[in-house]
């Protein structure tokens, strides 16, 4: 019944965009500035005082430059965040970009942790760094094309969030600041070998 009453609701919110589409437009911004407003609330009663640098820039860097205090799929935004960087290091030498994951991987391993600790919750969603060591995995030795990267951050975006085993299992059981990259980094695994599937049966 909850789920009929969903639809019946949508279906009548759909009509009235139909033959009220401003009023519908205004109520949808009302909507979607009281989530905000109550996701920034819940993240400002999650949050201790941060008056040292030293946890500014952890909170700095563990939420990707800030991309992960947007209130809308943060981990999205923090996997955005990582293409204008993959951009930069696309043509080093595998060698050197395999160098730049693993130090990005143990980097953010600290990082998640000290963040997490601060906001007083596992895998806080404002926390993204794990989404962008993600993506630049999925990237790994990938040739660059403007479809590789969409098609990297798509398919990385699904595996992070339908989480298939043993991603689920490392999310539930694993936690600190491991935990919080180490399913990023599988669902990066998985990604890149969708990619080096689909390039090697589409030459």
């Amino acid at each position: 019944m909850p789920a009929q009453a969903g639809i019946q609701e949508y279906s009548t919110w759909l009509l009235d965009c139909r033959a009220h589409p401003v009023l519908a437009m205004t109520v949808l911004r009302r909507n979607l500035l009281d989530a905000s407003l109550r996701w920034h609330d819940k993240l400002k009663n999650h949050r201790i005082q941060t008056n040292s640098m030293k946890q500014k820039l952890i909170h700095f860097f563990a939420t990707g430059f800030g991309a992960g205090l947007i209130p809308f799929a943060p981990g999205t935004m923090g996997t955005l965040v990582a293409i204008p960087f993959y951009l930069l290091i696309h043509k080093l030498p595998l060698t050197f970009y395999a160098i730049l994951l693993i130090l990005s991987f143990t980097i953010g391993i600290w990082l998640c942790k000290e963040a997490s600790k601060s906001l007083v919750t596992h895998d806080h969603p404002s926390i993204v760094w794990d989404e962008m060591v993600g993506f630049w995995l999925t990237m790994f030795a990938i040739p660059f094309s403007g479809l590789n990267i969409l098609l990297g951050f798509l398919v990385f975006r699904l595996f992070d969030i339908q989480k298939p085993w043993p991603i689920s299992w490392v999310d539930k059981n694993i936690k600190n600041g491991l935990g919080i990259m180490l399913d990023d980094v599988l669902a990066a695994i998985y990604a890149n070998l969708i990619l080096q599937l689909f390039i090697f049966f589409t030459r």
